[in-house]
């Protein structure tokens, strides 16, 4: 199923669209794992957020990344909106992308190692601080935008964003602060067959409230507290129920990746692409379209592109495409940005880590899981877990399972170091308690004299080596 005959491909019923997803199975030897990460741009003297246009803007900086680092744009309405290179760690394409708020995105290559991802996040941001201090702008890592107004933050020209502008607010209070004001770190990983990816995916699910708690970072909005540690958690309960949030269904016993497409043909359409253009689909669910039914093509089915640009639009915690998509996690500084993926390929691609963790999991009533999932945006560690203790107590168990996990698998870099050494932020969180989002915080109060200007240089993305230690 060639990705270039996506768009020739027509569908009339449901099989066609599970086919897809199965599609993505794989041996174990195939397996990788991919990391995406979101920072806001800022201008370093007056530390306002990038815009599109002028000479220190998004759209120089990708020219800047073309011209020296031999990028590949991608453009849209002749304007370049992303950009695309074969990676230097593996077989695959990296992508450079940008939110709607200017976020800017590296969508690394599905590669083999944690020791591969550190490398290429090294690179990017070794390529991308060349331009910076040229450009004298900086990009920081935090979950939510801490000082500037939603009216300061310039939208990005692509148009799904615009079509996701005009349709989401209808549909959650805080749509737009979604779309334009937070960032992100995501694990994408690969699973054997429908059992592994159903596995995977409940434990997954069942432990996003921990990851949230671990990476909490997004304590600011609007230049001072705003009552959460995870905001950007906070915000996404309140963009859009139709396709955010936890997904109840993945715990009950039917569950596969027939049921998976089920879910995603009754939520509506954000949009269609045509001839290169994106257009309402007028909430649509993508179910109608499949029967010949949607309004703005009457008479006319859909392609797996189709398909596949709409299952983008999904934004549960979990997400199912070709692989599963680990979403809940705020932005964090270079240093950071490795353990999310060493996190999750700890515990789900070793055997006896995903078997532990289910342990632990699997028996949480379903009325359990949504009160986690309500509380921790605010609680973060201190959330209650059900049968007693805290997030921060099953951390502590949870992190010795990936640990475990990562030091079986032996994956070595050239000083001798297993992917365990990434695990050492997430390790000092759960020993002290205290989230990056506690530590922002007591800054604020004690040393900041209460503003949240120095958090653009204390935050600030530098390259970050691991060592042995």
């Amino acid at each position: 199923m060639a990705d270039q005959n996506l768009a020739q491909i027509v569908v009339t019923t449901r099989e066609p669209l599970i086919e897809w997803v199965a599609s993505g199975c794989k041996p174990a030897e195939r397996w990788r794992v991919g990391t995406e990460h979101e920072k806001f741009g800022f201008h370093k003297k007056s530390l306002a957020p990038l815009g599109y246009d002028g000479p220190a803007g998004i759209r120089a900086l990708l020219q800047g990344m073309m011209d020296n680092f031999a990028w590949q744009a991608i453009n849209e309405q002749g304007e370049p909106v992303a950009l695309i290179k074969e990676s230097s760690f593996g077989a695959n394409k990296a992508s450079i992308t940008l939110e709607p708020g200017g976020q800017v995105e590296l969508s690394g290559a599905p590669l083999r190692t944690i020791h591969d991802t550190q490398n290429e996040i090294n690179e990017h941001l070794h390529q991308l601080g060349e331009l910076c201090a040229r450009m004298e702008i900086a990009f920081l890592g935090v979950g939510v935008q801490p000082k500037w107004p939603f009216a300061a933050i310039p939208w990005m020209p692509k148009g799904r964003y615009r079509e996701m502008r005009d349709y989401l607010p209808g549909k959650g209070a805080l749509s737009l602060d979604m779309m334009t004001r937070t960032a992100t770190v995501q694990a994408n990983l690969d699973y054997a067959n429908e059992a592994d990816m159903v596995n995977k995916f409940r434990v997954a699910l069942a432990l996003q409230p921990l990851a949230t708690a671990l990476f909490a970072n997004s304590p600011f909005l609007d230049g001072k507290p705003n009552g959460f540690l995870s905001y950007r958690s906070e915000i996404w309960r309140y963009t859009d129920p139709d396709r955010c949030g936890w997904l109840p269904f993945v715990f009950e016993s039917e569950f596969g990746f027939a049921r998976y497409v089920e879910y995603a043909l009754d939520v509506p359409m954000l949009f269609l692409y045509r001839h290169g253009h994106y257009q309402a689909a007028g909430g649509i669910p993508f179910r109608a379209f499949l029967e010949g039914r949607l309004p703005q093509l009457p008479g006319e089915y859909p392609t797996l592109a189709d398909w596949e640009t709409h299952l983008s639009t999904l934004f549960p915690d979990v997400r199912l495409k070709r692989y599963l998509e680990l979403r809940g996690a705020d932005a964090g500084n270079s240093a950071t940005l490795c353990a999310l993926p060493a996190f999750w390929k700890g515990l789900l691609y070793d055997a006896d880590a995903l078997a532990a963790a289910w342990e632990l999991v699997g028996h949480w009533s379903l009325a359990e899981r949504q009160q986690m999932h309500q509380q921790v945006p605010r609680s973060a560690l201190q959330t209650p877990v059900p049968g007693g203790g805290t997030l921060r107590n099953l951390a502590e168990q949870v992190l010795t399972l990936a640990q475990d996990g990562l030091q079986r698998q032996q994956q070595r870099n050239s000083k001798g170091c297993d992917e365990s050494i990434y695990l050492k932020p997430l390790l000092q969180v759960a020993e002290s308690g205290i989230t990056p989002a506690e530590r922002l915080l007591q800054a604020y109060h004690e040393r900041w004299q209460q503003s949240v200007d120095p958090i653009f240089h204390e935050q600030e993305f530098e390259s970050f080596y691991a060592d042995c230690e």
